[in-house]
Order: structure tokens, then C-alpha cells, then sequence
């Protein structure tokens, strides 16, 4: 199955988090919020004109940014 990114999934989408590409402040901070490999992420919502994307993970909703968005590889579940 062909992995994409946050940023590629669709309002509703779930998907199985593969890695994350990112700096190493970025990396610890989204470790932090909770995202680490196999972990289910469900993509709530996106603002329109670019704005951030609403994720869920467990019981936990988060804000990112469409750039940091497209450093976490998924694959749809």
C-alpha cells in the first residue's frame, strides 16, 4: 500500500501513522502530542485556505500545520 502523508488524507480518513520526517524539535514535540509509528490517527477536519488540519489521536485532538502535516507518513487503514 502506497504511503502518503497527513496532509493527503481526506476529512473522516483513518490511517496508521508509518514515520515521521522532521526536525528534531518538531519530531519530539508530535512524539509528545502522541504520534509515534502504528498508531491509528483519524483527520477530523481541514480549515480551509491552507489552514491547519484537526487530527485525532485516542481520546486526543490536535491542531497542526499543513507543513508539519506532510512530515508524518501514514497509510490508510
Amino acid at each position: 500500500m502506497p504511503s502518503l502523508t497527513l496532509a493527503q488524507l481526506h476529512a473522516g480518513d483513518t490511517a496508521t501513522i508509518v514515520a515521521i520526517h522532521a526536525e528534531e524539535a518538531l519530531h519530539l514535540r508530535l512524539q509528545a502530542l502522541g504520534f509515534r509509528s502504528g498508531k491509528q490517527i483519524e483527520l477530523i477536519r481541514k480549515a480551509s485556505f491552507s489552514g491547519p488540519l484537526q487530527v485525532r489521536i485516542g481520546t486526543t485532538d490536535i491542531l497542526l500545520r499543513r507543513s508539519e502535516a506532510t512530515k508524518v507518513k501514514v497509510c490508510r487503514t
